[in-house]
């Protein structure tokens, strides 16, 4: 049979793997053959690919065979699997092979999947278009003049194009929704410390979040179930028995309202993304949901106070690239030589931008002014979304300001780039989970672009998510 590996999910390829339609090669074959190198998905496609598949064939042949055994996904390029070479989409990591594989490998592992490669991204995850990777731009698979969304851009062009049936990307500030957004697919950021960060390279350590992307969400929903729970490795991962208790807990059947922080909307958002947000406030009503208008008061701040905060953590982070034990080497005259020219040939633009900036807000004179303020906001922020949560089950905004914007728009307006992440950061300053599902298209551009709607849940909620996403997108079919 012909396989569509653009429209095919995950339990429809197990079906006719166990069927026998077709083994784990062939749909492996598929994913590769789907991969379009103008697109520039991804950094490395794996050597192993069809070897780990017959290993998937002969599990299913024994009747081994699990949920995910021989399905292909893709893995940004910032998640260690072990032997695969792992550069966070950066020249100073350009030849770096890792030595473990993360916990969310591991797991994924021990279910048979096949890993396919590792897909491009902004250089260690700073930027909203990935068109910071040392590797070249990954490009629009609906137009390519157009940005697929960052960090985890080539994680969502792979589900898109079918070069594979789920992807793992992560997300500090909007780096998987966003993306998610622009190329049509589902993608979601986890409550913070449900999935384990062990052996993701870290940016910003209180932001970041391995999560996945998938065409559906109920694909989506089988990566997160696959990957998530407690991890001794990772002292930030969350309980099991706290996630069960929240779990169990929730009420997936009772009428469920739906706030709007309307007041949040009224400047710099693209009319496309607002006719469709209001479409899709009518969709949900239309479903029984009920509206409510709410306020969320320092919304406003969220973005100042990540862009505060993540480069701080980003800077502590990234102080280990010094050329010494691993990675590119520039060497000067001396040590300091050594570290000055290793560090400013091998990290880009945006990275050295970034590092600057953290490096100030945490200098002494400015820890106070800065870094302690906003950590103080951020709590402000959070009882603001708690409180909000006392009358509504969840909260939606568009996912972007704007649909996918042209390579090279706003490499020189970075107040515009940082902008893009205005309704997606709020998640990971309070370290909500939320979800971004299709909603729709433009009407205006010339090619018609996808567009997303964001869901942000309470904290460990994420099969509410999970429901309302699934009733949404099953109305708009």
């Amino acid at each position: 049979m012909k396989i569509d590996t653009k429209k095919l999910t995950i339990k429809e390829a197990h079906k006719h793997l166990m069927a026998g339609d077709f083994t784990a090669c062939e749909l492996a074959h598929a994913c590769l053959d789907s991969i379009d190198p103008e697109l520039n998905i991804f950094i490395e496609v794996f050597d192993n690919v069809l070897e780990q598949a017959k290993q998937a064939d002969k599990k299913i042949k024994n009747g081994d065979a699990v949920l995910l055994t021989g399905i292909p996904i893709a893995i940004k390029n910032n998640i260690l699997i072990k032997g695969e070479k792992t550069t966070a989409g950066s020249k100073i990591l350009e030849n770096y092979e890792a030595v473990y594989d993360a916990t969310v490998i591991e797991k994924l592992k021990k279910e048979g999947v096949v890993f396919i490669g590792g897909t491009n991204m902004d250089e260690f995850a700073m930027g909203g278009s990935t068109e910071n990777s040392a590797f070249g731009i990954t490009k629009n698979p609906y137009d390519k003049t157009r940005v697929p969304g960052g960090s985890s851009g080539g994680s969502a062009v792979s589900v898109a194009v079918g070069a594979s049936l789920a992807s793992l990307g992560t997300d500090t500030g909007g780096s998987i929704r966003q993306p998610a957004s622009f190329c049509g697919v589902v993608g979601m950021k986890s409550t913070y410390g449900v999935v384990s960060r062990y052996g993701a390279i870290a940016m910003g350590s209180s932001l970041d979040q391995i999560s996945p992307f998938g065409k559906t969400i109920e694909d989506t929903q089988i990566i997160f179930d696959c990957i998530k729970g407690e991890d001794e490795k990772d002292s930030t991962t969350l309980k099991n028995d706290m996630a069960k208790k929240v779990e169990n807990q929730i009420n997936l059947d009772k009428k469920m309202t739906i706030g709007i922080p309307r007041h949040f909307l009224q400047k710099g958002v693209d009319e496309d993304v607002l006719e469709n947000f209001e479409k899709s406030v009518e969709r949900l009503k239309k479903l029984g949901y009920k509206i409510k208008e709410i306020e969320l008061p320092n919304i406003d701040y969220a973005l100042a106070v990540y862009y505060i905060i993540m480069p701080a953590e980003a800077s502590t982070n990234l102080a280990r690239y010094d050329g010494m034990r691993y990675g590119f080497l520039k060497e000067g005259e001396n040590l300091l030589e050594d570290y000055i020219k290793t560090k400013g040939k091998g990290f880009g633009k945006e990275v050295r931008r970034r590092i600057m900036l953290g490096t100030y807000v945490l200098s002494a004179g400015y820890y106070d002014a800065y870094y302690n303020k906003a950590v103080a906001l951020r709590e402000v922020i959070k009882d603001d979304f708690k409180k909000v949560f006392e009358t509504v089950d969840v909260i939606i905004t568009p996912t972007a300001p704007t649909p996918a914007f042209k390579i090279g728009e706003k490499l020189n307006d970075l107040i515009q780039m940082y902008l893009s992440d205005i309704f997606t950061v709020s998640a990971n300053v309070t370290g909500l989970p939320a979800i971004s599902i299709p909603s729709g298209f433009t009407e205006r551009e010339e090619k018609k672009l996808p567009l997303g709607l964001q869901i942000i849940a309470p904290e460990m909620e994420e099969n509410v998510l999970f429901q309302i996403g699934k009733k949404f997108l099953e109305e708009n079919e």
